[in-house]
C-alpha cells in the first residue's frame, strides 16, 4: 500500500514542473488514476509521456505497492485545450 501523496512525490521528483492529481480508485491504496500536466511532455508522443511517469513509479510497481496505474498525461497547451479544471 502506498499513499496518494507518496505517488505524487515520486512523480514530482521525475517531473519537477508537473501539476499532478492522484486518485485512489478502489480505496485499497494500490489502484490509482493519475493526471499529469507537464511541459516536459512537449514534443513527446503519448507513449513517451507515459514512459516518463512509469519510470518515476517503477520501484513501487515492481514491488506491487502499485498494482494498477491509469495515466492521463497532458502538455500545458493540451490541458488548456481539453477544457478541464485546473489540477
Amino acid at each position: 500500500m502506498i499513499s496518494p501523496d507518496k505517488v505524487k512525490a515520486m512523480i514530482q521528483a521525475q517531473l519537477p514542473d508537473a501539476e499532478i492529481q492522484v486518485q485512489d480508485l478502489t480505496g485499497g491504496g494500490d489502484h490509482y488514476q493519475v493526471v499529469v500536466v507537464s511541459s516536459l511532455f512537449e514534443d513527446k508522443r503519448l507513449v513517451q509521456q507515459h514512459q516518463l511517469v512509469y519510470s518515476a513509479v517503477q520501484q513501487a510497481m515492481s514491488t506491487e505497492q502499485i498494482h494498477a496505474l491509469a495515466l492521463k498525461t497532458y502538455t500545458p497547451e493540451s490541458w488548456i485545450a481539453s477544457g478541464q479544471a485546473i489540477v
